[in-house]
């Protein structure tokens, strides 16, 4: 166990979450992870399956007098987004999360933390180990991939779990319960260009965007935060106002659901006599504009070894007008729900290098139709800066019941427990629980958990004292599980 968390309680829940955060859990390479959650199981005495797609499912018989309730499915996913600040020298293949303390946050040290969501791991692996604690007959699922395509839920076999009500712990105010999300697609533009030389006797200059707070693209973007390929091909489109550049390379962002907090570029100018004081000019009005939503923003322009190649003029001023005008953000607000994002894009990742550029969007929306009206826009401007669109990984929301009886003894509970009422609502992010209930029509279906900040970015901080009260609802959520019918 990292000693560094020994100290807090819940004990076991962070002895739990240090013992996984040890073990490299990026999506899609979840095998060392799966392994060890099976391994988990099996040292408990508890049965234990594996399915073809990593996913895991561990049984737990109820406690003596609860053997009449309704079976609970615990379900949380295995992996966590990889993201790290520039600066920071780390590899996610090999070391685990250096954590550490800071008053009622654990953090990590310029990495994700996993806390989305290994805290719900860690507390259905406390509720497994610990024989004390009433319950009705549990099976804890752990799925794959959540991050970056939903497979483990997408390939989950009918059978394999059989649950009357599934917990989802994988909400992040502690004072909500969330009984809909968001469905998603991912939307990719490429195009090849032809790299042609760079002018004779110019000078190459790296521009880069960073100190951004970036975050989860579901759940933060109706916040408005800086987004660093937005920004940069701000300053790329108003530095070709006043001065003739060749762009050489261009990258920024990395994960769809990340909000990207860096970007970088490389021109080459062969009159650079005036480029200093032109970009300061550019840049000092945008730095004016995001001091208070973005007050540690950052755009820098230094000198940088010549390259040869570049983008030919039309590819350039292709990319740069798409990239500008290509939607990021929200795109419409939930009619029913009060300040509930219905619709929205996050221009997520560009590369420009070796005669390919990439560009890659998630679009999420709780509207089918919404969800394909903005990817049809998104197809247009591509289109236009002669790009070829591609869409994949889409997956459906989940439609709100608030007429589930699980969410009536979860409200009452709440409600003794900590005088106050909790926020019931849908949320923007996409949650397992709408593929899931494709395959498990009948299961109701509710998901909770401790306060996170900063999901999806090397911000990331989970809160001691809300991770405290979680532990406690849930407890008394499994002491209150109803009868079979």
């Amino acid at each position: 166990m990292n000693n560094t968390l020994s100290h807090i309680e819940p004990k076991e829940i962070w002895k739990h979450f240090s013992a996984i955060n040890a073990i490299p859990r990026a999506s899609k390479k979840e095998q060392a992870i799966s392994n060890f959650m099976v391994s988990f199981g099996q040292q408990l005495g508890l049965e234990t399956k594996q399915d073809n797609a990593l996913n895991v499912v561990i049984k737990k018989p109820a406690s003596v007098g609860f053997e009449n309730r309704k079976k609970v499915t615990l379900q949380s996913h295995l992996d966590m987004v990889h993201q790290k600040n520039n600066n920071t020298v780390f590899d996610f293949e090999n070391q685990g999360i250096d954590m550490y303390v800071d008053g009622d946050w654990v953090k990590a040290k310029g990495t994700t933390l996993g806390a989305d969501n290994g805290l719900g791991v860690a507390a259905i692996m406390s509720l497994l180990a610990d024989n004390t604690i009433q319950h009705p007959e549990l099976e804890a699922l752990f799925t794959i991939d959540e991050e970056t395509g939903m497979t483990g839920a997408f390939e989950l076999q009918r059978g394999f779990i059989s649950g009357d009500i599934l917990l989802n712990l994988d909400t992040e105010e502690d004072d909500e319960i969330t009984i809909g999300c968001a469905g998603g697609i991912d939307v990719t533009a490429t195009k090849n260009y032809t790299p042609t030389p760079i002018s004779t006797n110019s000078s190459c200059y790296q521009i880069t965007v960073n100190g951004l707070k970036g975050g989860h693209s579901g759940i933060e973007i109706h916040k408005g935060l800086g987004n660093a390929n937005k920004l940069i091909t701000r300053v790329l489109f108003e530095l070709q106002k006043e001065l003739k550049f060749e762009l050489i390379s261009l990258k920024g962002g990395s994960l769809r659901n990340a909000i990207p907090r860096e970007a970088v570029c490389v021109i080459a100018i062969e009159n650079s006599k005036n480029t200093k004081e032109i970009f300061n000019t550019i840049t000092n009005s945008i730095l004016k504009e995001w001091r208070v939503k973005e007050e540690q923003l950052s755009i820098e322009l230094l000198s940088t070894k010549n390259s040869d190649t570049r983008l030919d003029t039309t590819t350039q001023l292709n990319l740069i007008n798409t990239l500008y005008a290509c939607h990021n953000g929200v795109y419409t607000m939930d009619a029913a729900i009060l300040d509930l994002v219905a619709t929205s894009n996050n221009l997520a990742s560009v590369k420009v290098d070796n005669g390919i550029i990439t560009i890659a969007c998630l679009t999420r929306s709780s509207i089918d139709t919404e969800k394909q009206d903005l990817v049809n826009q998104l197809t247009a401007t591509f289109n236009l800066g002669g790009f070829t669109v591609s869409t994949d990984g889409t997956y459906p929301g989940w439609q709100p019941n608030p007429n589930a009886s699980i969410l009536g003894v979860m409200t009452s509970i709440y409600q003794k427990l900590f005088k106050a009422e909790p926020n019931v609502n849908a949320c923007h992010a996409g949650l397992e629980c709408g593929i899931i209930g494709k395959w498990y029509p009948a299961m109701e279906m509710v998901s909770f958990g401790p306060t996170i900040r900063g999901a999806h970015s090397p911000d990331e901080r989970a809160s001691i004292v809300s991770t405290q009260k979680f532990w406690k609802f849930l407890k008394e959520i499994l002491k209150n599980i109803p009868e079979k019918a």
